[in-house]
């Protein structure tokens, strides 16, 4: 493996690992136990490639609130589950393409299933409400990683870790 592909490797385990050390610890601090789905979402969103990180964390952050959106309101209407998931999966793969954001119509289509499905017995409206916010704050926590890992400040301490080889007609 060259230091090249190495050092994205790490960088991209070390935003990941980032992501789940900041929602346990967000999630600790508001006793919030229902991590999963922003734990997904954090992880939907970051990017293994430095080169448009942020680029990409944007869209799928617009492509997972498209997601989010279709399957609430899509619950709203009527609870469903293959009808309802069926009608938001399909609008969801439609907004992505009409938006220009195929290439994150995947993660828009997790945000879609997260927030459509429930446990068995619990309120429908609570848990999709929980989700969407789950998502969103999954998102955001996501776009925040990707900012902190892709500034110059980052991309210093990454060459300290792993520092360019010399020219062969130098040093």
């Amino acid at each position: 493996m060259d230091k090249q592909r190495i050092k994205r490797v790490l960088i991209y385990a070390a935003k990941c690992v980032t992501g789940v050390l900041a929602v346990l610890g967000l999630s600790f601090l508001f006793n919030y136990d229902n991590v999963v789905w922003v734990l997904i979402s954090v992880m939907l969103v970051l990017s293994p490639d430095g080169s448009d990180a942020v680029t990409l964390a944007v869209t799928r952050i617009k492509a997972n609130i498209i997601g989010a959106i279709s399957g609430f309101l899509l619950i709203l209407i009527h609870p469903n589950m293959i009808v309802m998931m069926s009608i938001a999966v399909m609008i969801t793969v439609l907004l992505c393409n009409l938006l220009r954001l195929e290439p994150a119509t995947r993660t828009a289509l997790a945000a879609t299933i997260i927030v459509m499905t429930h446990e068995a017995g619990s309120h429908l409206w609570d848990t999709a409400v929980e989700r969407v916010l789950s998502v969103l704050v999954g998102c955001l926590l996501g776009l925040l990683i990707t900012f902190i890992f892709h500034n110059k400040y980052a991309s210093q301490a990454a060459e300290i870790i792993l520092p360019r080889p010399m020219d062969k007609g130098g040093e």
